[in-house]
C-alpha cells in the first residue's frame, strides 16, 4: 500500500504539494485558532459529580448566572480618591456600559481607607471562553480606562474573563516561542545527523506544514464538544514536530541507504516507502489508538487532549507519506549534500559496538537494563501529587496587577478564595447565631488563617442580632436602599455591614457563604490541595453541629484536589485499555504473539523508571512538595505510544533481516541499520518536549522535563539493552506462530564488528 502511495505522490508531485499548501492556507484563514478556544481552568474539565462542582452549584446564589465577569479597580497612591476621581470613574462606567458585549456594571465598593474603588463589569455569554470576542471586549474596556481617567489614578481590569484573556495571549506567545525553539533544535540535531544542508529542511517541512494545518482543524473540533486547554497547545507543538520529524527520519534514512546501494532516485523512494512505510503507519496508529483511548477518561482535560493530539498525529502521518516522497523527487540526492551516499563502509560508531557486544552477552545486557529501570521504579513509592495551576494570573499582566490591588485594599484575594458553603432548612435570619457559631468553629479549627463571613464582611465583627433586626424591617439586603433610611438610627458601619451581607447570605436566607484563606498555603499550592480532604471533613462536622443540611468547599484548591483525584482514577481506568490495544496492534503488525508481550512490558518498565526519575529530580533533589498530578498520566500515554514507535522500527527491521539470517546476526544487522535513525529520532522527540522545560515554568515545566527524560531513557536503554537482548534470547520464537518461526536461513558469514554503511555511520 505504501509503495502505491509513493508512486502516486511521485506521479502527481505538484498536485500533492499544491493540495497540501492550499488546504493549509484555507484552514489558517477561515478556521479559528487554538488560542481562541482555550479553557485554562482545569476545574471546567471535571465531571459534574465532583465535590467542588457540587459546592459551586450550592453557591450559585452568589454567582451571576450566564454572565462573564471582570472587576474594574482604581487606586490612588498616598491619598483617598477625591471628588474629581469619582466623576472620572462615573464617566468611565457610563462609557463602559456602551461597549459591545458589556451587559452591565454592579457591586461597587470603596476600600476602608478610601484609596481604592472597585466595580464589577459583566460581559455577555458570547465572551465565554475568551477567544476573539472576549479579547475584543476586554481590550475595549482597557482602552477606555487609559483615555478617560487621570494619569495619577491607576486603573486595572481583573477578574475571571480578563484573567482568561491574558492567559490566552500568554499561551499564544509561549506556543510560538516553543515552536521556534523546537524548529531550531530539530534543525541542529538533523544537521549533525545528516551532515547535510538541505536534508534537515526536507525532514522538517512536512511536520511543520502538518502542525499549521492541524491547529485550526483541532480548534474547529470544539464544535463537536472537544475541550481545548493550553496544555494541548504546547503538547501538540512538541508532539507533531517531534513525531512528524521522526517519521520523516525513518523514511529518509532508508531512502539514503537505498541510494547507497545504487538504486535510482525514484526506485529508492518507492523501496523506502515499501520497507519503512508500514512501520511508520503502524507507529502512528499505535499513537493514535493510545491517545484516542483517552475518551474513556473522566477528566475532560484528558478527553480533549487525547482526541486532539490523535487528530494531529493522523494529519502528520498523511502529510509525511504523501508530501515527503513528492519533495524527495524534487531534491533527490542533493538532500544529503555535501555528503554522498555510497556503497563503501566505515567505522560503526557507538551503536555498532553496542550491537556487537549484545550478540555475545545478551543476558548481561538484559539484567543491566532491568536493574536500571527497576532501581528507578522503586522511587515511585515516594510520589506525591501536586496541583496544576494554569488558571492563575499571568505575571506582569494588567489582570495580575489588579488582583494585587484587590488583595491589598479589600482584604482578600477576590479572584481566588476558598469558600465554605452551608445550606440550611430555613432562613438563618431567624437564628443568626448558628452562622456566627459556624464561622467561629472554622476559625478556631486551625485550618484557616482567615475567615470572613456574614457578620464581619469588612473585617469588623457586627452584632448578628442587630443585622437580623435590620433584615426584618427592610427585607433582603439586596433590596435595601443604598443610603441609610433616616428612621433607622444605627451606626453607619452597621448599615454598611448589613448591605454587605448580600455577598454571604442568599436572598432566601438559606444559603451561607464563608470566605476563607487556607493555612496550608495559597489556593494554588500543593499544600492547599493536600489539605482539602481534611477541610471537607471539618466542614461536614461543623455543618452537622449547626444544623446545615448540605455543605461544600469550592474554589481553586478544592477544584485542584478533585482534579488530582479524578486524574488518579483515570490512570487506573485507561492504563489496562492502552496496554491491551497496543499489544493487539503489535501482534497484528509483527504477526507474532510473543514479541508484543515483552515489547509492551519493556515500555511499561520504562514508564515506571521514567516516573521514578521525575520523582527523584523534583521531590528528592529539588525538594518540591510533589510532582504535577498530570505527569504520571501523560508520561504513561506518551512513553507507551511513542516508545512503541521505536520498538516497531527495530523489530520490523529484525523481522526483515530474519528472513535470511540466523537470529543473533539478524538482530546485529538490524541494530547497525537502525541505531543511528533511533538515536536522531529520540533526540529530536526528547528535545521538542524538553523545550517546554525552557519556555514554561512551574507545573508545565515538570511535564516537559519528565517527558523528555522518559523518552531519552526509552531511546538509549530500552532500545539499546532490553529489546535487542530479548530478541536474541528468544530467537525464532519471537515470531510464533507465523511461518517465520520455522524458517531456516542459509549460513551467512557475520558482518565484522566494524563495517557499517557510511549513511548510518554518520549518525552513530
Amino acid at each position: 500500500m505504501f509503495a502505491s502511495i509513493a508512486r502516486g505522490s511521485l506521479r502527481w508531485r505538484w498536485l500533492v504539494i499544491g493540495g497540501w499548501l492550499t488546504a493549509t492556507v484555507l484552514a489558517v484563514v477561515f478556521l479559528p485558532t487554538l488560542g481562541d478556544v482555550v479553557h485554562n481552568d482545569t476545574t471546567t474539565f471535571l465531571p459534574a459529580s465532583s465535590p467542588s462542582l457540587q459546592a459551586a452549584a450550592l453557591a450559585s446564589p452568589f454567582i451571576h448566572q450566564g454572565d462573564q465577569s471582570g472587576i474594574l479597580v482604581a487606586v490612588r497612591q498616598g491619598s483617598p480618591i477625591d471628588a474629581g476621581d469619582q466623576r472620572a470613574l462615573d464617566r468611565l462606567e457610563h462609557d463602559i456600559r456602551r461597549v459591545p458585549d458589556v451587559t452591565g456594571l454592579s457591586s461597587g465598593a470603596v476600600s476602608a481607607n478610601g484609596r481604592a474603588a472597585s466595580v464589577e463589569v459583566l460581559f455577555s455569554t458570547a465572551t465565554a471562553g475568551g477567544g476573539a470576542t472576549g479579547s475584543t471586549a476586554v481590550a475595549a474596556v482597557r482602552d477606555l480606562m487609559v483615555t478617560e481617567t487621570p494619569a495619577d489614578l491607576q486603573t486595572f481590569l481583573t477578574g475571571s474573563l480578563p484573567i482568561l484573556v491574558d492567559q490566552q495571549h500568554a499561551a499564544n506567545h509561549t506556543e510560538d516561542y516553543a515552536a521556534l525553539l523546537s524548529v531550531l533544535l530539530i534543525l541542529v540535531v538533523l544537521a549533525v545527523a545528516f551532515r547535510a544542508v538541505l536534508g534537515p529542511l526536507v525532514a522538517l517541512a512536512p511536520a511543520g506544514l502538518a502542525l499549521m494545518l492541524a491547529e485550526p482543524l483541532i480548534a474547529e473540533s470544539t464544535h463537536l464538544g472537544v475541550q481545548i486547554s493550553s496544555l494541548l497547545e504546547l503538547l501538540l507543538t512538541a508532539l507533531m514536530l517531534g513525531a512528524g520529524t521522526d517519521y520523516g527520519l525513518f523514511i529518509l534514512f532508508r531512502y539514503r541507504e537505498n541510494l547507497g546501494r545504487g538504486l535510482d532516485q525514484e526506485t529508492a523512494i518507492v523501496e523506502a516507502m515499501s520497507r519503512v512505510g508500514g512501520a511508520v503507519g503502524l507507529s502512528a496508529l499505535t499513537v493514535i489508538v493510545a491517545l484516542s483511548s483517552l475518551v474513556i477518561a473522566q477528566f475532560g482535560l484528558y478527553r480533549g487532549v487525547g482526541p486532539g493530539l490523535a487528530l494531529g498525529i493522523f494529519i502528520v502521518l498523511a502529510v509525511e507519506v504523501t508530501l515527503l516522497p513528492a519533495l524527495l523527487s524534487l531534491v533527490g540526492g542533493v538532500a544529503f549534500w555535501p555528503s554522498r551516499p555510497g556503497p563503501h563502509w566505515s567505522e560503526p560508531g557507538a551503536w555498532g559496538r553496542v550491537a556487537a557486544r549484545l550478540t555475545h552477552r545478551p543476558v548481561s545486557a538484559l539484567v543491566a537494563g532491568v536493574l536500571v529501570f527497576g532501581t528507578l521504579s522503586l522511587v515511585v513509592v515516594a510520589y506525591a501529587p501536586s496541583g496544576f495551576n494554569p488558571g492563575g494570573t499571568i505575571p506582569g499582566s494588567d489582570s495580575a496587577a489588579g488582583a494585587v490591588v484587590l488583595s491589598r485594599y479589600f482584604g482578600i484575594s477576590s479572584d481566588n478564595p476558598t469558600d465554605v458553603v452551608l445550606r440550611f432548612p430555613s432562613s438563618v435570619w431567624t437564628h443568626p447565631q448558628v452562622v456566627a457559631e459556624a464561622e467561629q468553629q472554622l476559625y478556631f479549627s486551625g485550618r484557616f488563617s482567615s475567615v470572613i463571613g456574614s457578620f464581619d464582611p469588612n473585617g469588623t465583627f457586627q452584632d448578628p442580632g442587630q443585622l437580623a433586626r435590620l433584615e426584618a424591617r427592610l427585607g433582603p439586603p439586596e433590596d435595601a436602599p443604598a443610603v441609610e433610611p433616616a428612621n433607622l438610627h444605627v451606626r453607619p458601619s452597621a448599615y454598611a455591614a448589613f448591605l454587605s451581607t448580600a455577598q454571604y447570605i442568599s436572598r432566601d436566607g438559606r444559603t451561607v457563604l464563608i470566605a476563607t484563606t487556607l493555612r496550608a498555603g495559597s489556593a494554588g499550592s500543593t499544600g492547599a490541595l493536600q489539605a482539602i480532604p481534611q477541610v471537607r471533613t471539618l466542614v461536614a462536622d461543623v455543618a452537622g453541629q449547626v444544623g446545615a443540611t448540605r455543605n461544600g468547599v469550592t474554589g481553586e484548591a478544592a477544584g485542584a484536589a478533585d482534579v488530582s483525584a479524578v486524574s488518579g482514577r483515570d490512570v487506573v481506568r485507561v492504563v489496562p485499555v492502552v496496554l491491551l490495544l497496543l499489544t493487539l496492534l503489535l501482534a497484528l503488525g509483527l504477526r507474532s504473539l510473543i514479541a508484543p508481550l515483552y515489547l509492551v512490558a519493556s515500555v511499561a518498565l520504562s514508564y515506571l523508571g521514567s516516573l521514578g526519575l521525575a520523582v527523584l529530580i523534583f521531590q528528592v533533589v529539588a525538594g518540591e512538595p510533589g510532582v504535577n498530578f498530570a505527569l504520571p498520566f501523560f508520561l504513561f500515554v506518551f512513553i507507551m505510544a511513542l516508545g512503541e514507535d521505536y520498538n516497531i522500527l527495530v523489530m520490523g527491521r529484525i523481522r526483515e533481516e530474519s528472513a535470511g539470517l540466523p537470529p543473533h546476526e539478524a538482530v546485529r544487522r538490524a541494530i547497525l541499520a537502525t541505531g543511528g535513525t533511533i538515536t536522531a529520532a529520540g533526540l529530536v522527540l526528547a528535545g521538542t518536549f524538553g523545550v517546554l522545560a525552557v519556555v514554561t515554568s512551574g507545573q508545565v515545566r515538570q511535564i516537559g522535563t519528565g517527558l523528555a527524560l522518559g523518552i531519552l531513557l526509552d531511546t538509549f536503554v530500552v532500545r539499546t539493552l532490553l529489546v535487542p537482548s530479548m530478541a536474541i534470547l528468544l530467537g525464532r520464537r519471537n515470531w510464533w506462530p507465523s511461518s517465520l518461526r520455522h524458517t531456516q536461513p542459509p549460513d551467512v558469514p557475520p558482518v565484522p564488528d566494524h563495517p557499517l554503511p557510511v549513511s548510518e555511520a554518520m549518525v552513530s
